[in-house]
């Protein structure tokens, strides 16, 4: 590959690495030998390997939240239960990646925190938009949310009808 790479393309290739191999493979070296290119091209969009993660980190928030928040508004008339869908039915290699490197890094637990709250927050306003109280919205979404956590950080797979039944009984739940 002779042509410069885009930001964007050193920081699609970050998520592949982060998802598949955690966040030690965030790093300059491997990425450019895994795209083919020397790391002067990363350090070209990048001041240091800080910036970059911090670029990593902001794409996952909006991939992981703001993406999906504006789809699933665009594409349904019952937004939670979409949300449910694309939540339980999603691959979570790279939550489970990201949540690892919290636990080790600082701005990764920030980047954490801030779309905890962000999903909590827009799984609350759905279900107060249902007519909940906000004090029942505010504890059924903080449940929900620890629901879809246990889930992804299971790592388990779910064949899709007994998924389904699930994602039916959670809706059952909450809106009760």
């Amino acid at each position: 590959m002779t042509e410069q790479l885009s930001a964007d393309e050193w920081i699609k290739e970050g998520l592949k690495a982060l998802a598949k191999n955690g966040f030690t493979a965030l790093k300059a070296d491997p990425l450019a030998k895994a795209m083919g290119v020397s790391r002067g091209s990363f350090y070209w969009h990048f001041a240091d390997l800080g910036a970059f993660h911090a670029a990593v980190l902001k794409r996952w928030r909006e991939i992981a939240a703001e993406q999906i928040i504006a789809d699933v508004e665009a594409a349904s008339d019952e937004p939670l239960k979409a949300l449910l869908q694309r939540s339980f039915g999603a691959r979570l290699d790279l939550e489970r990646a990201v949540r690892n490197w919290a636990a080790f890094d600082a701005a990764a637990q920030g980047a954490v925190r801030a779309i905890d709250r962000r999903r909590i927050d827009y799984i609350e306003r759905r279900l107060t938009m249902r007519g909940l109280e906000p004090a029942k919205a505010q504890a059924r979404a903080q449940i929900l949310y620890w629901t879809f956590l246990g889930f992804a950080l299971s790592g388990t797979s779910v064949p899709a009808p007994r998924l389904q039944g699930m994602l039916d009984e959670i809706m059952r739940m909450v809106s009760a």
